[in-house]
């Protein structure tokens, strides 16, 4: 594998980190590809703490080089993309796996709306959703076992990705809390990209770095519903104590502090 000093391009990875009711959003620009960075932040957890779940697409450079110390799960809807994209050109075949997922996520959204903790979301996925997984993933066996699809095809690529990946696209049939999709990091991870598109800002590594935190700072503020101006200026009037104190001047404490007795 290629190292960051012989990469030239720039690359950033987006984090969405959610703890109980809070939501970060970090970034970061660099030579590092998002595994590395993430592997790096697992290099600093403490040993006690249990393994994170951790989001992604399937794509090479999201993996880390120690995937025991996480969870990992994968996007369904980049998996029903890959469906969704040929349904023009197979109509039928792709119809039955978006049928199903679409069910699926029809399930997500109402455990959403009823606001199912956890456990009786997962509870709730395996009544409902892991029958319609288990059907789907003994069709797609079928279509390559029975030779009803060449495996070279579009199509069939689209089934084995499905297959080869199958454990860590369902992860939200054995984990409490585990998500279908990738979708609020990559809506974090878009915001980001129109703000580093042709700006000469991010041509070394020093000032993309300033450009990663500020930014952080910015969309986690934005998340929370807190004035990211007003935050920003505390920050730098207090910077004493944001520097003695860093979990005290958190957007949500800070928030917590400026609310009215």
């Amino acid at each position: 594998m290629s190292t960051p000093a012989q990469r030239t391009g720039m690359h950033t990875t987006a984090l969405v980190v959610k703890v109980g009711e809070h939501t970060a959003i970090l970034y970061y620009s660099s030579r590092w590809h998002a595994g590395e960075n993430l592997q790096g932040l697992l290099d600093k957890r403490e040993a006690h703490r249990d393994k994170p779940l951790a989001m992604s697409d399937a794509l090479a450079s999201n993996a880390v080089a120690d995937e025991s110390r996480l969870i990992r799960c994968h996007c369904l809807a980049h998996g029903r993309r890959k469906f969704s994209d040929l349904a023009e050109v197979f109509p039928h075949e792709c119809q039955v796996v978006l049928d199903v997922l679409s069910q699926v996520f029809d399930h997500d959204e109402q455990a959403r709306q009823e606001q199912l903790s956890p456990a009786a979301r997962l509870a709730y996925h395996q009544a409902q959703s892991q029958p319609l997984m288990d059907e789907l993933k003994r069709w797609l066996a079928t279509q390559i076992d029975d030779h009803l699809v060449e495996p070279n095809s579009a199509l069939g690529k689209a089934i084995a990705y499905m297959q080869n990946h199958w454990q860590t696209l369902t992860r939200f049939l054995s984990v409490p809390g585990a998500p279908l999709d990738n979708n609020l990091a990559e809506r974090a991870l878009k915001l980001f990209i129109r703000q580093r598109k042709n700006s000469l800002f991010y041509t070394n590594e020093h000032s993309a770095y300033i450009a990663s935190v500020l930014t952080s700072l910015i969309a986690t503020c934005l998340y929370a519903g807190i004035n990211a101006v007003e935050y920003l200026v505390a920050l730098q009037e207090h910077r004493a104590a944001v520097f003695a104190d860093p979990a005290a001047w958190l957007p949500w404490t800070y928030q917590a502090r400026q609310a009215p007795p």
